[in-house]
């Protein structure tokens, strides 16, 4: 019976869950030549075709997707294994990664950065700048700060209140094109979306502005993006309060209305609550958080 190679069933395990060479390399710390490298050694160990290229995507065979099924029980264990055996090293010095939205990671993390070398100048942090949920039982990120409360079993997260979110636009803008004459009128007024159009929309009319995808002629998945368009005179965009209210030059274009209340989680892994290292952070993240302006009080943690 062939011996098959651990390094080569984690390379195929990753590129399989999170679709793409490049992810797959990311995630595993590699070049993406030694990433599929390794995949396809797995591939000739076994004499099967684990993927088909379909343009620029990665699609698993029958044979691959038959592969995945055994094969994820094994990464899943590993990723238990590492995530534990992390949670025990007693070290304060080493690596935390922390997950933020883009616009968290370009206008909040900085001066919390600043504060945590100041404070632990042995740790090493990395910021991951994504809008998407990192998967924290794989360590795609240790810590992460989102807008929603943990849902997947073994994560743990503290509430950290409400921060609050408006529609602004520059000085410039408002002075050729006025106000926009209350919600309803956002509807022509240049709006800027966020992430699919369409969904946005959706989100907007169910707390009472009634737009449309199509009323939107300009759009990015990135926050940031969409912030500096603002600041530009492109249109009218949302942004937290707490990074508007530190942008010169640009109006909250509806004053009058109630802010967007947005949530704010502080989430890690139960395994990592021991690590001397991680916790250090999360008081320093909860803290920085908690005094950013016009917080409500925050609740209890949740663990699920």
């Amino acid at each position: 019976m062939k011996v098959m190679d651990w390094n080569h069933i984690r390379a195929f395990h990753a590129t399989a869950t999170l679709g793409s060479l490049s992810a797959a390399a990311r995630h595993l710390a590699l070049t993406q030549p030694t990433l599929s490298r390794q995949v396809q050694g797995l591939e000739q160990a076994l004499g099967l075709s684990l993927f088909e290229r379909r343009g620029r995507r990665l699609v698993l065979t029958q044979a691959g997707a038959d592969l995945l099924g055994h094969i994820r029980l094994m990464g899943d264990a590993a990723d238990s294994v590492a995530l534990t055996a992390s949670g025990r090293v007693q070290e304060v010095g080493g690596l935390v990664s922390i997950s933020v939205t883009d616009s968290y990671a370009a206008y909040i993390m900085p001066r919390i950065v600043a504060r945590i070398r100041a404070e632990a100048p042995q740790i090493t942090v990395a910021i991951i700048a994504t809008n998407d949920l990192s998967d924290l039982h794989r360590r795609e990120a240790d810590i992460a700060i989102r807008h929603a409360p943990p849902e997947r079993p073994g994560l743990t997260g503290e509430y950290l209140g409400e921060t609050r979110a408006g529609f602004y636009a520059s000085e410039e803008w408002v002075a050729l094109n006025g106000l926009p004459a209350g919600p309803t009128g956002l509807a022509g007024a240049a709006l800027i979306g966020l992430e699919d159009p369409l969904l946005f929309a959706e989100y907007l009319r169910g707390i009472g502005i009634p737009v449309q995808g199509a009323d939107m002629r300009l759009t990015s998945n990135s926050s940031v993006a969409v912030w500096e368009m603002v600041r530009r005179g492109l249109g009218i965009g949302a942004m937290l309060h707490e990074i508007a209210e530190g942008t010169p030059g640009v109006v909250n274009v509806l004053p009058d209305m109630a802010p967007i209340q947005v949530p704010l989680w502080l989430i890690t892994h139960q395994e990592l609550q021991n690590s001397p290292r991680i916790r250090l952070v999360l008081n320093i993240l909860a803290d920085a958080l908690a005094r950013e302006p016009k917080r409500p009080d925050a609740n209890p943690q949740v663990t699920t």
